[in-house]
Parts: C-alpha cells; structure tokens; sequence
C-alpha cells in the first residue's frame, strides 16, 4: 500500500529549508551590487573578474562603473541606496566611510591571507584598526621610465645622481623630462606624486607619515625642500619638453609620447606603473608599438629602498551572503590573477602567489618591488589626505609650476587648509614598515 501524502511532508519540508540554507550559505543564488570608478576598456577588464565570480558562485552582478565615483557613493549612500560593493580608488575614502560606519569589516569574513604581505594588510586598514577593504589592484609609483635605445650608462641611485643627469641631458641639447598635469577634474595630481616622492626619500618614512598624517607644516624645512628640489629638476630652461608651462596644459597620459619619438622629445618620466599599457598603447613612426623590457623599462626612485603605491581597495557596505561572496571571490589567488594574466603586465596584484602571469621582466620587476616583503611601502600620501588638503595640493602644484617664486605663500595657503581640516578626518596610516 502508497503511504499516504501526510507522512511525506516533514521530509519535503527538510529538503527545502536544506536547499535553501545551502544555496544561502555559499551565494549560489540572488545578486549583488557593485560600484567601480573603471568604465571603457578598464570596466570590461573588470567584468572578467565578475563573470568568473558569476560562474563559479551563481551570484549575478549589476556592475555600474562611473568616473564620478566619489560623488555618486556619497549620494547614495545619503540616500541609504548605497552598492552592496563599492571598489575605492584610495584609502582616505575608504577611512571615512569606515569611521561612519558604513563599512563591514572584513577580518573574519576573510581570515588568514596567506598570499599578502603584512605591509599590504596594515595598508587595507587605512589606520583603523581592522580590515575593510581588498586590493584589488595596485600600482608602484616610485619610478622613472625611459626608453632603453635613449640612455646610457649607470641609472641614477642618488638624488645628486638624478640631478647631474638631468643637467647632462641639458647640455648635449636633449629635454631630460616628459611632464603633464592634465587630469580633469583633478589635474595636478602628477605634481604631488613627484613632491611625494621626493620628500619619503629624501627626509625617510617617518617624516612623510607625519606629513601625510597633518602633524607636520607644510611650510616645514623638509616639505619645503622638496618642492625646491622638484622646482631644480623641472622648472628650469630646457627641462620639460615645452616648458613647464606647457606641462600645465599637457595630459597625463600623453606626456611620454615623446620617449619613442625618434629623435626622442624628452627622456624620462617620473610616472606609476599602470603608464605601461599606455606606453604599449602607443604607435612609433612606422606603426611598431613599444614593448616592456626590448624598448622601456625604469629605474626605482633614487634614494633609500622605499617605494610609494596606490590602491584600489574594494569595500563592503551590506552584509548579504552575495557580498560576503564576492568579497572572499576578490581576495583569492584565483580572481587576483584574472586581471594581470589577460595584459600580462601594467596591471598589478599585490597577492604574491599571482607572480606567475607576469611576462616581462620589466612587470617581474613591478610585481616583485609591490609582493616582496623585504621592500618597504608607504600609501601615496594624498591618497592618504582629507579630500580638502588633496584638493588644495593639487591646486598649488600647478600654481608652484606656473610661478615657482610663489613657493612661500603657496605653502602657508597649504598650511591654513591643513590647521582648518578637524582632527577627525586625517589619517595615520603606517609607512615602509
């Protein structure tokens, strides 16, 4: 005899709540949300990543990727519509959504990380205390890129090094630097990376964590000195392929062009690492395109061995199964070498198991200064500074390069901005420990 149907429904029901607790469980099903500022070819990059997370999970994304990030997060997040996900490009967002708290933390979501550094991890706290974010990329910024075919001899390991080149370059009629500050809304940017850059080798970490930090005037001796070193190296006659002026109105991304012109129209750039798919980008006289290692390469920033890095830290803003997915998805060997392995270089993971998709010895190079953990990192310091100061910063670098002379005013300006930030918003992030 058929049991009847009664006694067959506490097992229908078992099945179903399991069903459901497992699907629940490992994000096998539903959405989530996701906010990047990496639109074009970057945005399709990115959805390479999302598709594998698609079919490895189940989880279905709704990407939305805008240049206009900061502004359309703080709007939905006012609105209390803000992305289950949101990828952001430095740490000083990502400590201000943390500090209201509308950031999940992510220590034990993700555990033991074993394929990043301790520097990386202390870096993805931003200087509070626990993990919020993921590296999803990252770039070196401490370095100067050349043309191997225009320059000879020893590369510079001192600043006076750098200097006498630069002056040598002069003398025999070539420009020694490509320089462009064009970056809509934010150009000057460029500007800072060099005043960065010179100040954490020139005056050490700890200098430059107090600078970064507001607890050190810019009108100190050391900030000072480096803007004039800056000044020394680029604002004088015969420097900057068309003049330091003209670096006011040149674009970032067009100022090496002149490395593979033939004759070269400058020399050097001081430029992060992402500047490779840029330079391979680009079209030589006779259609060739230039190739990491057989035709540019760079040398670390003269001085100690510390290098200054950005980020793009993905963060979590809702603590749904999809996102905590998602979440562990991004921080695994697996999807940290999705991204590299399709350019193969000039983009960067900071998982040092990712090491092998890497091509040429120049991204080997990139990956190695970014992983290892002998080298000593510090955050791009106005990544680091409340949006306010970064702001300012920017403003007056192409100010200093459109009239060196106002050095003194610009930096006690710098200085009113910096003493009206409140306390609150700055951050002490540690640096090349």
């Amino acid at each position: 005899m058929r049991n009847p149907l009664w006694t067959k429904l506490p097992l229908l029901v078992l099945v179903v709540l399991l069903l459901g607790a497992s699907a629940c469980g490992t994000g096998g099903a539903g959405r989530v949300t996701v906010l990047a500022s990496w639109t074009g070819a970057e945005e399709d990059d990115f959805r390479t990543v999302l598709r594998a997370f698609t079919a490895a999970t189940g989880v279905e994304v709704d990407y939305q990727g805008t240049r206009a990030l900061d502004q359309v997060l703080a709007s939905d997040v006012q609105r209390g519509t803000a992305p289950d996900v949101a990828v952001l490009p430095n740490p000083g967002s990502l400590a201000t959504y943390a500090r209201r708290g509308k950031l999940e933390p992510l220590d034990a979501l993700l555990g033991p990380q074993p394929g990043f550094g301790k520097q990386w991890l202390d870096l993805e706290k931003a200087g509070t205390g626990q993990q919020y974010a993921i590296a999803v990329k990252a770039d070196l910024k401490s370095a100067i890129w050349y043309d191997v075919t225009n320059l000879g001899g020893a590369r510079p390991g001192t600043w006076d090094e750098l200097l006498a080149l630069a002056r040598r370059l002069t003398a025999d009629g070539r420009t020694p630097w490509c320089l462009g500050m064009g970056a809509p809304p934010t150009s000057g940017w460029p500007g800072t990376d060099w005043i960065e850059d010179i100040l954490l080798h020139s005056a050490g970490p700890d200098t430059y964590r107090q600078w970064a930090a507001g607890k050190l005037p810019w009108s100190s001796s050391q900030v000072s000195q480096a803007w004039k070193d800056w000044g020394a190296l680029v604002a004088v006659p015969g420097a900057v392929r068309g003049g330091a002026p003209a670096a006011l109105l040149t674009d970032f991304g067009d100022a090496g062009r002149g490395l593979f012109t033939r004759p070269a129209g400058c020399v050097l750039e001081h430029q992060a690492s992402f500047v490779m798919g840029g330079y391979s980008a680009m079209k030589r006289a006779d259609g060739s395109a230039p190739r990491p290692g057989r035709d540019f390469a760079f040398f670390p920033f003269p001085g100690p061995a510390v290098s200054e890095v950005s980020a793009d830290l993905a963060a979590m803003f809702h603590d749904t199964p999809q996102a905590r997915e998602l979440m562990r998805y991004l921080a695994s060997d697996q999807a940290q070498r999705i991204w590299p392995g399709i350019h193969h270089g000039s983009v960067f993971s900071v998982d040092r198991n990712v090491g092998g998709v890497y091509e040429d010895v120049v991204s080997r190079q990139v990956s190695s200064t970014l992983t290892s953990p002998q080298q000593r990192l510090c955050f791009d310091a106005s990544d680091l500074m409340p949006a306010t100061m970064t702001g300012a910063f920017y403003r007056a670098v192409l100010e200093y390069l459109n009239d060196p002379s106002r050095l003194g005013a610009l930096l006690a300006d710098l200085d009113t901005v910096r003493l009206n930030v409140p306390a609150g918003e700055w951050l002490d992030v540690p640096c090349g420990q």
